[in-house]
């Protein structure tokens, strides 16, 4: 049963980040990403040499600035928690998420391990990012955000050597059964529902088409591929045309840059073609910037991304500049709206108002914090939306546990999540996703 849920924040954040800029700007393997690597790999080695010990004032003053009240286990414990997500170059909001949390609590409780850029050519170096946050003495659980493959593998990995870690995917790439038979919890986003509503709130904004763009190792995965065909089938009961475009892989020769180049290239020919009444969506992050920069200049409507956020790929698009805004959602949507509405793109481009890959990396890591002292259960709904509450005030979402398609099996430790779809304009407004009864068709197709 499929239930919706309101998240009310009691905090008021407090987080700085540090450049939160557009997803998927730089090239594969940039200076940045080797820096980061570098610095989370340093930060392990000193708070092993230093005994571990925590940074408890720091810790106790970020928790009393968002009004939350540390019980003692949460300060007074031994426990680490890790989180292991891609660099800024390919899921910027996913680390960013990861680093608010460490910002929280603190370097010497939080430990951060980036996966490579080109994952799927160094699985090996992958599984051993994630494994390796295991040989802590005092780590309790591991949150993967995108839990990309080689995960699975890695969770297994750990249970072998050491059962008491809780292992937490957020996002997987891999299908849901396999991580959900290694992982302890799965949370994805909602591509059963989402296939169905993207398609809807297209056809409400007066689109005719929908242009679905991707590559063939996305289309591999169930989560893709099973949305393609709700996607497809909700295009016939509305009477839209359906697309399939297929763009260059960033994690292939051609990298990130030569990926960009062609979304750029292929923009305005697709509008010509398909009419200025067409929706565009498309499955990788580092697609995301260059297609909305050409959508906004040649015509084209955009519901929101794969994992949608203010962020992804909108400052970048638009060439903003947040660092003044950084970490406060509502300024950030703010701006990306009054920016949009310059551009004539006023009713034609939407997103989610809080950030999912954000809110995955610091919720699920906040989850597993208060599961570990005692204060929530794992495989409980609320209080996963509890934890996603610090990270998103305010935000609706809805939430169901995954079911396989193939035997009907609905799976206790997998959730699929999603928030409501903000359509920016003048004024912008909520297309009331969460409320909509998706029919019950569209959770069998397959």
């Amino acid at each position: 049963m499929r239930k919706t849920i309101s998240f009310v924040l009691a905090m008021a954040m407090a987080l700085s980040l540090a450049a939160c800029g557009g997803s998927g700007g730089a090239t594969i393997e940039t200076a940045e990403t080797k820096a980061e690597t570098t610095k989370a790999e340093e930060t392990t080695a000193k708070a092993e040499e230093a005994g571990e010990e925590k940074k408890e004032e720091a810790g106790e003053e970020k928790a009393e600035e968002a009004g939350e009240e540390k019980e003692e286990g949460a300060d007074g414990g031994d426990f680490h928690i890790g989180i292991v997500t891609g660099s800024v170059s390919q899921s910027e909001d996913d680390r960013r998420g990861a680093e608010a949390f460490q910002e929280m609590y603190g370097e010497d409780r939080v430990k951060l391990a980036i996966y490579p850029d080109n994952f799927t050519e160094e699985l090996e170096t992958t599984i051993q990012r994630i494994v390796g946050l295991s040989d802590d003495p005092d780590m309790k659980a591991i949150i993967v955000n995108q839990a990309i493959p080689g995960t699975t593998e890695a969770f297994r990995q750990i249970k072998e050597r050491r059962p008491d870690i809780i292992c937490i995917a957020g996002e997987s790439h891999e299908d849901l059964p396999e991580i959900g038979s290694a992982a302890d919890l799965v949370v994805n986003n909602d591509f059963v529902a989402r296939g169905y509503l993207i398609i809807r709130t297209a056809h409400e904004l007066g689109c005719k088409s929908f242009v679905h763009i991707s590559f063939p190792r996305h289309m591999s995965y169930e989560t893709m591929s099973r949305r393609v065909a709700i996607m497809q089938e909700a295009c016939k009961d509305f009477g839209m045309d359906f697309v399939l475009e297929t763009a260059p892989d960033p994690t292939s020769d051609v990298g990130v840059a030569g990926a960009q180049a062609y979304i750029l290239e292929k923009v305005p020919e697709w509008v010509e073609k398909y009419g200025k009444e067409t929706a565009y969506f498309c499955t990788n992050d580092a697609h995301t910037e260059p297609l909305l920069k050409q959508l906004l200049e040649y015509g084209g409507y955009f519901i929101e991304a794969d994992l949608p956020s203010p962020l992804m790929g909108y400052p970048g698009a638009l060439g903003l500049d947040l660092t003044e805004e950084a970490g406060d959602f509502e300024k950030i949507l703010a701006k990306v709206e009054e920016a949009v509405n310059e551009k004539g793109g006023a009713g034609r481009f939407g997103t989610w108002a809080y950030s999912y890959g954000y809110t995955v990396s610091a919720g699920l890591a906040q989850h597993a914090m208060n599961v570990i002292n005692g204060e929530s259960e794992l495989e409980d709904i609320d209080d996963i939306s509890k934890a996603y509450g610090v990270f998103s005030p305010g935000a609706n979402w809805n939430g169901s546990n995954y079911t396989n398609a193939d035997t009907g099996v609905k799976a206790d430790n997998t959730f699929l999540i999603y928030q409501d779809t903000y359509i920016m304009g003048d004024p912008g407004h909520y297309m009331g996703s969460t409320e909509v009864e998706v029919p019950e068709k569209f959770f069998t197709i397959k």
